[in-house]
């Protein structure tokens, strides 16, 4: 499980470990990882660490400090470096010690301003280590051309811990930012790490274990690996038939928008449950795709006994629909036009786990915010709305966000693939989802092993082209195998 800190908690760990170990210590490991890495890099930009041109952009503090004494190494392995200082009266004393003893050059960034701009032209390798993970806000007016002139040179961009301007806590990006080609992190992600829109920013992401003794409890995020994934997905024993297994109820699609059934259906045909019933207007068109499909036009009270139910996808106004399945007495996912017909005290007050997972501007109706609100704080958002509405939440995107109304570290996902914004592409997460709700799961677990699993199938859908939500309903069983190994 990859896990992600706040701030504070990882200030509060480095003190605990700086108090025991030599001063400075704690620093010269961070410097050498970045250093290492970034060795790596120069050698496949530039060929080689020895005569490849280094432009540091050190801001005051520790972050400067790591930048230093990381360009101080490569400086002693034969890189021309060049530290720009954003504010020289307060840069690291020590690192810039270390960095004139090996050979590099110092320069104010704001005095030469338009050498400053030549330097990181001509450069192979930009290191950002202008803001720490303690920043608000933007760049400083002072940092923007520099940040201007590293996205428009060929120098590949390192960020230090993080990229300089995005909220390490938040993810959130609230003016100018540095853009990096990899970022190195120190001791544990950050959340602004994992999560968009501040991800985009941070390129490949390397984390450097540097001893920092992090509490497993006090995680704001985490992350499945395959590991996990396959650890939680059910496996059938022996003993199993179809109904031990689970029954998911679909009750979704309707008149106009039957295809939401069919792909719903697709989703959780392919989950892990036993058998899938289906409720609706849409049995023809669903049981002419999947015959397996146990098709009733009865209503949710009379389909049969399921484990699980979805609904709202495709649902237009069939309110009375979502209110029978929200008052059975088994988890519910409820998605699309659910989401919006669903009553607000109807979903608090049930006792069974729900699962809604609403898209940003779904989220930003029942928050009453306007989308860019939600797109640009994601984490606070997916944050209200569990604790909102009693439910856990799954906020789709380009990382899907998963919040247990219990509190506890946010799931985020990010195996997707931008192919997967596609019509119906949500309506097979929600059957999938659905399904792994039936066979057992905890709504937080089938919500985040459902979005692991559909953002591996939409890359192998798509494999670079575009493909339809069929086309990622079809790829669940590879994604399931790659995920177990098998």
């Amino acid at each position: 499980m990859r896990t992600a800190y706040s701030v504070e908690t990882v200030r509060n760990a480095e003190r605990e470990l700086m108090a025991r170990l030599p001063e400075g210590a704690l620093m010269q490991r961070a410097a050498a990882g970045l250093a290492a890495a970034c060795a790596q890099v120069l050698a496949r930009v530039a060929g080689r660490v020895y005569g490849s041109r280094v432009v540091l952009l050190v801001g005051s503090g520790d972050n400067g400090g790591d930048a230093l004494y990381a360009g101080a190494r490569l400086a002693r392995r034969g890189a021309a470096v060049t530290a720009l200082l954003l504010a020289p009266e307060r840069a690291h004393a020590g690192g810039l010690a270390a960095l004139r003893r090996a050979g590099g050059r110092v320069a104010d960034a704001g005095a030469a301003s338009g050498s400053a701009g030549e330097s990181i032209a001509r450069a192979d390798l930009v290191v950002d280590g202008i803001v720490g993970i303690g920043g608000k806000g933007g760049l400083r007016e002072a940092a923007v051309p520099l940040a201007d002139a590293a996205a428009r040179s060929r120098a590949a961009v390192v960020a230090v811990d993080l990229p300089s301007g995005v909220d390490a806590d938040t993810g959130q990006v609230r003016g100018d930012v540095v853009r990096a080609d990899l970022t190195v992190t120190f001791g544990t992600h950050k959340p602004g790490l994992l999560i968009d829109p501040a991800r985009e920013y941070a390129g490949a992401v390397r984390l450097v274990d540097i001893g920092l003794p992090l509490p497993a409890e006090a995680a704001e995020l985490e992350a499945l690996q395959h590991a996990d994934a396959a650890r939680l997905l059910p496996v059938p024993a022996a003993e199993s038939d179809k109904y031990r297994r689970g029954v998911v109820g679909i009750a979704a699609g309707s008149a106009r928008y039957p295809g939401a059934a069919v792909l719903a259906v697709a989703g959780a045909l392919r989950g892990g449950a036993g058998a899938v019933r289906y409720v609706g207007p849409a049995g023809d068109a669903v049981i002419a795709r999947f015959p397996e499909t146990l098709v009733s036009d009865q209503g949710p009270e009379r389909a049969g006994r399921v484990q699980a139910w979805v609904v709202g996808p495709g649902a237009g106004d069939d309110a009375a629909t979502v209110a029978q399945v929200l008052a059975a007495k088994v988890p519910v996912l409820i998605d699309a036009d659910g989401l919006r017909l669903a009553d607000a005290d109807a979903v608090r007050a049930r006792t069974a786990p729900t699962l809604m997972t609403p898209h940003a501007g779904e989220a930003a109706a029942l928050l009453g915010v306007a989308r860019e609100e939600v797109e640009g704080a994601r984490l606070a958002s997916v944050r209200e709305l569990a604790a909102r509405y009693g439910a856990t939440v799954l906020l789709k995107g380009s990382t899907t966000l998963v919040a247990s109304a219990k509190g506890g570290p946010v799931r985020v996902n990010a195996t997707g693939t931008s192919w997967l914004a596609t019509a119906g592409s949500g309506d097979v997460l929600s059957g999938l989802a659905g399904s792994l709700l039936a066979a057992g799961l905890s709504a937080v677990d089938a919500g985040s092993v459902a979005a692991y699993l559909h953002g591996l199938a939409g890359r192998f859908a798509a494999q670079g082209a575009p493909a339809g939500a069929h086309d990622v309903a079809a790829s669940i069983p590879r994604a399931w195998r790659d995920v177990r190994g098998n």
